[in-house]
């Protein structure tokens, strides 16, 4: 083949790739509507957790101070506790000792605490209950460098800390476009979206991450046309991969001639 054609050939193939290299094919999330919304910014009432069914509680149960400040054990209870938590059943169910099923779904853990506190006082003389959460955490994904599940050992987490636990964010990452998405119990699914790059439009508040929140860094626009060239060129590759051996016994077969 001429250098006229191979010349011909790339430059078809750039223009196919360029058509090719379309961002809303790539993206997560794409959408026409503008995502920031003022009432999906994370408030100090709405941080707490609720606890939801397939969580796993801690829940420890005290004994009456005038006898011993210890732990009740599994033994005293009549039930072994299991060292993995309760599992909230899909129904916002848990089962105690003593108490059998009562509700937790929906509630704090301090409400859920004091629910169970009261359910003791039939049995037990001031029974203190502690109830704690054990699987909060949070998703990130994108451009980061370590995507995955990140635990949150305490009630909230801000985006930094996130960005931090998922190994900060790749070369191609979007700085100034990071979508956030919440459940929200009211409203349902929101999104809203945030400028590292910008101090001056920064707000605290927006930062701040519920537990189950969904952190997502999108990719820049080089990196979306790369991936969507690469998708076109592979099987040009592998043809050429194919056709290579015959090439070469072809021109070994012409130069014995």
């Amino acid at each position: 083949m001429s250098k006229t054609k191979l010349v011909m050939l790339a430059g078809i193939l750039l223009i196919l790739n360029g058509c090719t290299g379309s961002n809303d094919e790539y993206q997560l999330l794409q959408t026409k509507k503008n995502t920031t919304d003022e009432n999906t910014k994370v408030t100090a009432g709405s941080i707490e957790y609720l606890i939801l069914p397939q969580d796993r509680l801690a829940v420890s149960l005290y004994k009456d101070p005038a006898e011993s400040p210890e732990i009740a054990t599994s033994g005293e209870l009549g039930q072994s506790m299991n060292r993995n938590g309760i599992l909230v059943n899909a129904a916002g169910v848990i089962t105690m000792p003593l108490i059998g099923k009562i509700k937790v779904g929906g509630l704090t853990q301090s409400q859920a605490a004091e629910h169970i506190t009261k359910k003791y006082k039939k049995y037990l003389n001031t029974p203190s209950v502690y109830v704690e959460v054990m699987n909060k955490r949070l998703i990130v994904v994108g451009e980061v460098k370590k995507p995955g599940v990140i635990p949150i050992p305490n009630e909230k987490m801000n985006l930094f800390e996130a960005i931090a636990a998922a190994g900060d964010l790749t070369d191609s990452a979007v700085r100034d476009s990071v979508t956030i998405i919440s459940n929200n119990p009211v409203r349902g699914i929101q999104m809203r979206t945030v400028d590292l790059t910008n101090f001056d439009t920064m707000i605290y508040a927006s930062l701040m991450l519920r537990p189950n929140d969904i952190v997502y860094v999108k990719p820049s626009s080089w990196k979306a046309f790369r991936v969507a060239s690469a998708d076109y060129t592979s099987p040009f590759v592998t043809l050429g991969e194919i056709l290579r051996p015959f090439v070469q016994l072809n021109y070994l077969i012409n130069n014995n001639d």
